[in-house]
């Protein structure tokens, strides 16, 4: 299993916030089949402020600078994919073209010996 981590910036302005999370209350069935599809087997989006991070799990081999956007292939993963761009902008400093922007690994509890100091 591949788990990565994206950022994204949301447009600041509080009614297309609220509009944007109204939407993510109800995503469209066929966008959360196409995400399926490409090998997306779990996926959150967390806010702070007009931050979002996205925590993605993706079968074996899955890239996300190559293979995230094939959601966006089916119709309707193009229509949402157009729709969620008005909400949303880069992160400052993200890389030229990029839209949600790579975050690397830090820290994981995981890599130390449970209770070792």
């Amino acid at each position: 299993m591949t788990r990565f981590a994206q950022a994204l910036d949301l447009v600041d302005d509080p009614a297309m916030i609220v509009a944007y999370e109204r939407h993510h209350r109800a995503v469209w069935p066929e966008v959360e089949r196409a995400l399926r599809d490409i090998g997306i087997t779990s996926m959150r989006i967390y806010r702070a402020g007009t931050r979002l991070f996205m925590v993605c799990e993706a079968a074996d081999g899955f890239d996300p600078a190559r293979d995230f956007q094939r959601f966006a292939e089916s119709p309707r993963g193009a229509e949402w994919d157009a729709l969620m761009r008005t909400y949303q902008k880069p992160v400052p400093g993200a890389p030229a073209g990029a839209w949600w922007t790579p975050m690397n690994l830090v820290y994981d509890l995981s890599w130390s010996e449970e209770g070792g100091a």
